[in-house]
């Protein structure tokens, strides 16, 4: 299946300064593509590229099957994107804000454009709000008003740059299920962010950024499998259990505060309760903990992120 997104060598230098170093991007159609890593990594300045508002030093860009800068009269019409926060008019209303951008586009039908309104500031919570003025809006809402305009009619994918900067908690989970409802339809979503909480909830693949370059990416799934997974045992018999764990095949096993721990790789986690039951040891608690996208992360970066809000 050709990729929603597809960039090769893409390189943006500013002066003597390279923002972003040779990526390569693979974004499957229909996947929901958590784009992260820390504040000046280059992941906006990829967004930018990739739709055409920053031309690249050097690289190519295939977005939904055309080649950028030249297909963005093709390709465009089919995008949403919410880049670097929304700017509206402060005296208009949500409602007529939507409106003025819908009547600019020539390929939306206007006999339709009440209806299709109303739909997208219902998805995103603002309905109650249509009638305020954008200058009496909080942050989220604006945030929420620049996701509603980028559904305004139907698209094949989305660009969201931190669509949940500035969101309550409420906010957060109505911006998350939507991405998640998008993703249901089959829409190819694009999540730049450092929130790792929700992208771990919502997204099916991810990249990673730092210092310009793309240091990992794939499904999630197997950016997990790819880091091992521990055994923790809870018992007041560390150096016993200990002991088992080696026998089981568990490798780097240490005593801990706690007990003992040891990497799994591929031991059945049951065979090794089993174990120590029949050594003797007394087992308060066994936990098979799996790799964290966080662990993965900070290993790739060298820097945190933040885990929520």
């Amino acid at each position: 299946m050709t990729p929603a997104l597809a960039t090769a060598g893409l390189t943006k230098r500013f002066g003597a300064q390279t923002a972003v170093d040779g990526i390569d991007i693979d974004v499957p159609a229909g996947s929901v593509y958590g784009f992260l890593g820390p504040n000046g990594s280059g992941k906006t300045t990829t967004i930018r590229m990739v739709l055409g508002l920053v031309r690249p030093t050097s690289g190519t860009v295939n977005l939904l099957g055309e080649p950028m800068p030249s297909g963005l009269g093709a390709v465009l019409p089919r995008v949403g994107a919410l880049v670097e926060g929304p700017a509206f008019h402060p005296y208009l209303s949500g409602r007529a804000n939507l409106a003025r951008l819908d009547a600019a586009d020539h390929l939306a039908d206007p006999r339709t454009s009440r209806r299709r309104i109303d739909t997208a500031l219902d998805r995103v919570g603002l309905l109650h709000a249509a009638a305020k003025r954008y200058r009496a809006y909080s942050l989220g809402m604006r945030q929420r008003l620049g996701i509603a305009a980028a559904l305004l009619v139907p698209r094949d994918m989305l660009v969201l740059d931190e669509p949940t900067n500035g969101l309550d908690p409420q906010g957060t989970r109505e911006v998350r299920q939507l991405v998640a409802s998008l993703g249901d339809e089959g829409v190819t979503v694009l999540v730049s962010s450092h929130l790792l909480s929700e992208v771990e909830q919502i997204s099916t693949h991810v990249g990673v950024m730092r210092l310009g370059k793309l240091v990992a990416q794939g499904a999630i799934d197997e950016l997990r499998a790819a880091r091992r997974a521990s055994a923790v045992v809870v018992t007041p018999d560390g150096s016993l259990a200990a002991a088992t764990l080696a026998t089981c095949g568990l490798t780097e096993v240490q005593v801990s505060d706690e007990g003992a721990t040891g990497l799994l790789d591929e031991v059945a986690p049951e065979s090794v309760v089993a174990a120590l039951v029949g050594a003797g040891v007394a087992v308060r608690e066994f936990v098979v903990r799996r790799p964290r996208l966080e662990d993965l992360f900070i290993e790739l970066t060298g820097e945190g992120f933040d885990a929520g809000e």
